[in-house]
């Protein structure tokens, strides 16, 4: 699949514009190849980004509807899910905002456990939001990040780096 608005751009806008039609959403998108909001944490090759009159709906509860219209997308376009980064969808700049905020909470995170020796749990999120949970640690070694459960209630632990590993892999 060639990763660009002039290529893949043409499937996502026949998907995407009936949908959004007969869910009788105010909203358009422009597609466009991919803009960087964190090279650390999200660089895809393709974004697609919203406006329109129903922008508080798409971005309701943590963006749940925007999320969902991504991965419908990525699942009617059958990409396969180690290539579900490579498409991103947005609205006005929520997903920096998130990112950021995904950032401070690992920080924040991090220096709670360190100060108490204890592990902190965040509440259950996506795949995308658990690793920037895990990129933003990364480089603490005081610390280490662990994603436990199982979808959709799997969340990120942050666990003094002296604790003793599960044996669970860390995504």
């Amino acid at each position: 699949m060639n990763w660009t608005a002039e290529e893949l751009g043409p499937k996502v806008e026949a998907f995407l514009r009936p949908l959004l039609k007969t869910a009788g959403l105010a909203l358009d998108f422009k597609i466009a190849n991919g803009a960087s909001i964190d090279p650390a944490f999200e660089k895809p090759d393709l974004t697609v980004d919203f406006e329109g009159r129903d922008l508080d709906v798409l971005l309701a509860n943590k963006a749940e509807l925007l999320l969902a219209l991504e991965h419908v997308t990525l699942e009617a376009l059958r990409v396969r899910p180690d290539e579900h980064s490579r498409l991103m969808f947005d609205a006005h700049d929520y997903r920096m905002l998130r990112v950021e905020e995904l950032r401070l909470s690992a920080e924040t995170a991090a220096e709670k456990v360190k100060r108490s020796g204890v592990p902190f749990k965040f509440s259950p999120m996506n795949s995308r939001e658990r690793r920037i949970l895990h990129l933003a640690l990364r480089g603490d070694a005081a610390v280490r990040t662990e994603s436990e459960g199982i979808a959709p209630r799997r969340q990120v632990v942050v666990y003094p780096a002296s604790h003793q590993a599960s044996g669970k892999p860390t995504r």
